[in-house]
Parts: structure tokens; sequence; C-alpha cells
């Protein structure tokens, strides 16, 4: 699965995990209550202890984070590279073995229901990325079939997902991206369309500023971050080995 090489986050790990966490914290699906905590330190960067000290109660994404950091040996699951790994994807994740990653999820999510994970053989190239978590751990890829809208739904949103911003008003964007459909059996990424999502609230933004052209990621209804050309691609592509993976199964 060919990727760009690295390009590393230039923001402190602790801050890009409060941006890409935070969506789902404030709809109140993972971590610990008090989710303007995560935006405020999004926009100012004051919180480091505080979003440290919460970060282990996103059980999902902590898990995963310090499975990189081992497997990269680094000391801090909140490093960026290791932070940027789970959420966008970089080269950190090559480093991770498979059956390590499985034997995580086994220990840690066995009492998860629904999900196909536990079928995936550590040779299929299971990754410690948030997509892999969103497919296989979480129980909606194996409902699509069930005729109701809400799985494909969760899942679009669950994802980060990434597109081009079109317009910018003072808390709103309108970006242009590529939904998650799923036609004859299969998932797959439909044709560009605009959604209109949050970038700020009450004065504070996950995001630095933004502007037409810009490529950015998002997750629920949240623009997260501005990303690089590298970035993109890696996001893109380590997203596409989870669809394809996923399909497999569902």
């Amino acid at each position: 699965m060919p990727v760009p090489p690295a390009r590393w986050s230039t923001c402190a790990g602790d801050v890009v995990f409060a941006r890409y966490a935070f969506p789902p914290n404030e709809l109140g699906y993972c971590g610990p209550d008090g989710a303007d905590v995560l935006l405020s330190h999004a926009a100012h960067g004051q919180d480091r202890h505080e979003v440290a000290r919460r970060a282990p109660y996103f059980d999902g994404a902590w898990a995963y984070l310090k499975v990189i950091a081992e497997a990269a040996g680094v000391d801090d699951p909140l490093d960026p590279r290791v932070v940027e790994a789970y959420w966008v994807g970089n080269d950190l994740l090559d480093a991770v073995c498979p059956a390590d990653l499985l034997a995580v999820l086994q220990e840690k999510f066995s009492g998860q229901v629904g999900g196909f994970w536990s079928q995936v053989a550590p040779g299929s190239g299971p990754l410690a990325h948030h997509s892999f978590h969103v497919f296989a751990v979480y129980p909606w890829a194996g409902l699509l079939g069930s005729g109701s809208p809400v799985p494909l739904s969760v899942l679009d949103q669950c994802r980060i997902r990434w597109g081009s911003v079109v317009s910018v008003s003072s808390e709103h964007a309108v970006v242009s991206s590529q939904p998650l459909i799923w036609e004859a059996g299969a998932l797959s990424l439909g044709a560009e369309r605009e959604e209109t999502v949050r970038w700020a609230a009450r004065g504070e933004a996950l995001s630095d500023e933004l502007g037409p052209g810009d490529v950015v990621s998002l997750h629920w209804d949240w623009v997260c971050d501005r990303l690089s050309e590298e970035q993109a691609g890696a996001l893109c592509n380590y997203s596409a080995h989870q669809v394809d993976l996923a399909n497999r199964f569902v």
C-alpha cells in the first residue's frame, strides 16, 4: 500500500489529539464529560495536563496510541507523530505488528458487540488506524445490509474524511468531499458533494484559520485540521486500505 513519505504534524500531539477527539466527545460518544476542554485546548493550547489526563478515558483511541508508541519506541502516546499516525496515518503504522494489534483488541474489546475484527487474520493487513476501529470494531459495518440508512451515516461521519473548503463563514464552512456509499453490497466513495460543517464555536476553533481551497480533515460535523498534500494522501490511502478490508467481511 504506497503512501507518501511522512510529514509530521507541526502541532503538539495533545493539540492534535484535542482536534480529532473533540467532535465525538461533544456528542457524548466517547471520553469523559467536559468536551469544551478539548475545544479550548485546540484553540489556545493552554490545558495540556488536563488533556493528557483525559486522553486515557478515550478507550478506543488510547489503546491504539499506546500500541503505535510502543512499536515506534516512543515513550509518550501523545507524541505528535503517534497521534497523527492514528487519526490521519503515517509510516509509524508500518512498525506495528498486526498480531500484536489484534491481541490488544482481544484484551480491550472482547465484550464489544458486533464488528468483524476477531475474524481478521494478521496477514490481511489490519492497521492501528482510526478507520480500522470504525469499520472493524464498531458494529455498524455489519449492519449495512439491514435496510436502515443509519449504519452508513454513522460510518461516514465517524471515519476521518477529507475535503476541500469552498467557503467559510463565522462558524461554518462549506466543504466539498466524497461521501461513503453502499452499493451492490460494497463500500466505496461516491461523487463529490458539498456539506456544511462547523469550524468554530463561541469564537474557538479546532483548526487554524481556513480559506477556500484549503484541504481539511473532518470528523462528524467539524473541521479538525488543515492537511498538507502528504497528509491528505496518507489519509486517503490508509482509509482506502481499510474500506477494502471491510468489503471482505460485509
